[in-house]
């Protein structure tokens, strides 16, 4: 087994949120710590590194199923040795979650010491923005570009002429099936679903159900991390003990309203037999209101798919009773360590995925959970750009 230089030691989603979403992160400031300071260094992260050779056009869960799989941590990058210049693509910034990957992006490009620009696009219904703003920083020359793809395939020409021009290309969170990748930094989006799935059954098995009835609101159709949470979820019914029903799946954009509908027509439909709702980001929270105005907020239990500010708090006021955890903090903060490690041409052998162990939060171990690993500090005001020269 080889072992990894500089940060790989081995040991062992452009628009603001709305007034709601606001309302709900002034009133989580009571559960989730800040942290002291921006600039300190990030503790190690547990991460799984997978090296080649891995299926081809894979997504992170075939090249987990098919590559050759090391754990380990991936700790602080030193410092840039020059100002390099590198920019993120995400998908929106319309719910914490990105707003988190945001934050863990800026606050180590101050400490690295190097430029960095984030182009949102506009939703995941704005394939062709992202595309248009991939564009645009290849022809500006960035030094390297970190792409959260909108699309499973979609963005690949895209990738592709990054590539072609020179610029590597590195994957935060949002998978493809890209080959032009220099890196991905994911975690197993399947696991997303197995995860939250698995909390529901444990669950349920400790109120003495001998069957349950889900039902889903993934996300947008199309967008990787959403079939991984579906699949995961399919997976994990398939292997339960007690018989799990999937009632129903409502693809859509993690804005708020149209989730909300999603929801009342999932209530309208199946309420009466709907034991829980699994949800992403912006849908689990979405959910809440439907459920109390159909008079169902104490029979049907909402699990999110991934942590956020917002998640937190509804998790301590038992309105959600637990979510998965992708860690979207310590992916962005291993995304642009790896990207200037490359940059800086410290990696003696690179893997082709490194996947963010996953975390999950419920009521047992809210106390102690670590959440500066998952989403941004109280108060913290999303910076699109970063340029140690203006400090």
């Amino acid at each position: 087994m080889q072992r990894q230089s500089a940060g790989l030691a081995m040991i062992g989603r452009a628009s603001i949120p709305s007034r709601l979403a606001a309302a709900c992160l002034a009133l989580c400031c009571a559960c989730v710590p800040a942290l002291a300071q921006h600039h300190a260094k990030f503790a190690p992260i547990a991460v799984t590194s997978i090296f080649p050779p891995v299926q081809a056009n894979g997504t992170a869960d075939d090249a987990l199923a098919s590559g050759r799989v090391v754990p380990g941590q991936y700790g602080p990058a030193a410092p840039a040795g020059k100002r390099w210049r590198i920019a993120f693509l995400f998908p929106h910034l319309k719910d914490p979650y990105w707003s988190g990957c945001a934050y863990g992006v800026i606050s180590e490009a101050r400490r690295l010491g190097v430029v960095v620009d984030i182009l949102p696009a506009t939703g995941y219904d704005d394939l062709q923005g992202q595309i248009t703003k991939m564009d645009a920083a290849i022809a500006a020359k960035y030094d390297a570009i970190v792409i959260s793809p909108i699309s499973m395939t979609a963005n690949n020409q895209s990738i592709a002429r990054a590539r072609a021009a020179g610029i590597p290309v590195l994957e935060l969170a949002n998978d493809s099936r890209s080959e032009d990748l220099n890196l991905k930094v994911t975690t197993s989006l399947r696991g997303m679903g197995l995860e939250a799935t698995r909390w529901a059954i444990r669950d349920a098995q400790q109120r003495g159900l001998k069957s349950i009835n889900i039902a889903l609101l993934p996300g947008p159709m199309g967008a990787g991390w959403v079939k991984g949470e579906v699949d995961g979820t399919r997976i994990a019914a398939q292997e339960a003990p007690i018989e799990v029903n999937i009632l129903d799946i409502r693809y859509g954009d993690s804005e708020r309203g149209l989730q909300g509908q999603l929801a009342g027509r999932i209530l309208a439909r199946h309420g009466k037999r709907l034991d829980y709702l699994l949800g992403c980001t912006g849908c689990a929270p979405a959910a809440i209101g439907p459920l109390k105005a159909a008079g169902l907020a104490d029979k049907i239990r909402v699990v999110a798919y991934d942590l956020t500010d917002e998640i937190a708090h509804l998790v301590r006021s038992k309105e959600i009773y637990a979510a998965a955890d992708t860690k979207g903090v310590s992916q962005a903060r291993v995304a642009i360590n790896a990207a200037v490690n490359l940059l800086e041409g410290r990696i003696k052998e690179q893997p082709h995925t490194i996947l963010i162990k996953l975390g999950m939060l419920d009521q047992q171990n809210f106390g102690s959970y670590p959440f500066d690993t998952s989403i941004a500090p109280v108060g913290y005001k999303v910076v699109l750009s970063h340029d140690p020269a203006k400090d």
